[in-house]
């Protein structure tokens, strides 16, 4: 490797400084986006000397990123204890094959005093895992539910689709507008007892309501903490994003990217609360929270007239019970299932043997 080589812990009082200097954003490629940024830097939970990521540099160019930063997992009666969650680890393509990704991942394992909680990671790093001092702390399946043809991903899989994607684009909004005319009435009827007041912030009616559902989380979860998870101000709409002048590794940017969270009202009752984040044609939930059982249903049926509104076309979702009751009330293309597995240090103090990790803990997108 290059001698001219640099790896650099980032602590939020580092990110702090680079936010005010614009270190990151003046390149083609940055580590995350600025909104992003600025989200972490309103974490009260993030102390100024706590590691928030490690970036690598052969010179001025950033070679690899580590994105990772503190919270406080949920000991019961116990005072939360810190652990980082390491987010993401990416390495240039041009030292894919060299020891760089070891060294600067060992790095940030070394920063965080070992303290580390990983809630998925790629397959194509399984095998360096195994050879890790991690051990799986729990598996659970993502679902992927469909709602239309998704060109992307057939061409993804089939690359000599790609000179058809004109003609597979028009399938693929066809089958989706079939799949809401189908839908929608539905949907519709089912909701139609129902309101949903719209929320940028919690208020203390709301959060009586998220709080005992909650207390059993991995992470230990606040009104101020589960308000600063939910803030808008972490993504950045681009209408016009080919002139946007940088990419970002995290995502958080786009011309179509948006967090709604909203109660699920029935006669002037909360019944659930749901928090959803809108990219493109991508449903992504944060939060799905039901009080009583028997409203269970009619929290799925709001969450498909949001869909349906919203005209998205898949969800993403690590909970098993709400992606099986969806595929059963409505109708959908098909769903894809991955297994994913959370993973923690040996040496990370995690206070309990048996620990689950939910849809809501550690999701950061």
């Amino acid at each position: 490797m290059s001698k001219d080589l640099q790896v650099i812990g980032i602590t939020k009082k580092m990110l702090r400084d680079a936010v005010a200097k614009n270190s990151y954003w003046n390149g083609n490629l940055t580590p995350l986006p600025k909104s992003k940024a600025l989200w972490l830097l309103s974490n009260s939970r993030i102390e100024e000397k706590d590691y928030c990521g490690v970036i690598g540099y052969e010179g001025e160019k950033m070679i690899s990123f580590i994105f990772m930063f503190p919270d406080l997992l949920n000991n019961k009666d116990l005072e939360p204890t810190k652990v980082y969650w390491m987010i993401s680890w990416w390495v240039d393509k041009q030292f894919k094959n060299t020891v760089l990704g070891t060294y600067i991942y060992n790095e940030a394992v070394n920063l965080t005093g070992k303290q580390i909680l990983i809630k998925s990671y790629a397959e194509n790093v399984n095998s360096f895992y195994e050879k890790q001092p991690f051990t799986v702390i729990v598996s659970r399946l993502r679902h992927t539910i469909f709602f239309s043809l998704d060109a992307s991903m057939l061409i993804g899989k089939f690359k000599f689709l790609k000179k058809f994607k004109f003609i597979l684009d028009k399938i693929d909004a066809t089958t989706a507008a079939i799949i809401r005319l189908l839908n929608k009435p539905k949907a519709k009827n089912k909701t139609r007892e129902l309101s949903y007041e719209y929320i940028n912030q919690l208020e203390d009616i709301t959060w009586d309501f998220i709080e005992p559902l909650c207390k059993n989380d991995l992470i230990y979860k606040t009104k101020d903490y589960v308000n600063w998870q939910l803030h808008n101000m972490q993504y950045t709409q681009t209408p016009i994003s080919k002139k946007h002048p940088y990419k970002s590794l995290q995502t958080g940017t786009s011309n179509n990217i948006y967090i709604h969270n909203l109660k699920i009202m029935k006669q002037d009752t909360i019944i659930g609360f749901l928090s959803y984040v809108i990219n493109y044609n991508e449903l992504n939930i944060k939060y799905f929270l039901v009080g009583e059982e028997s409203n269970y249903n009619l929290c799925v049926d709001a969450l498909i007239e949001n869909l349906i509104q919203k005209k998205a076309k898949f969800i993403f979702t690590d909970d098993t019970k709400l992606s099986d009751t969806i595929t059963k009330r409505y109708k959908t293309i098909f769903t894809h299932r991955v297994t994913k597995k959370g993973l923690a240090h040996k040496e990370t103090k995690l206070g309990s043997e048996k620990l689950e990790m939910l849809n809501r803990d550690g999701h950061f997108y």
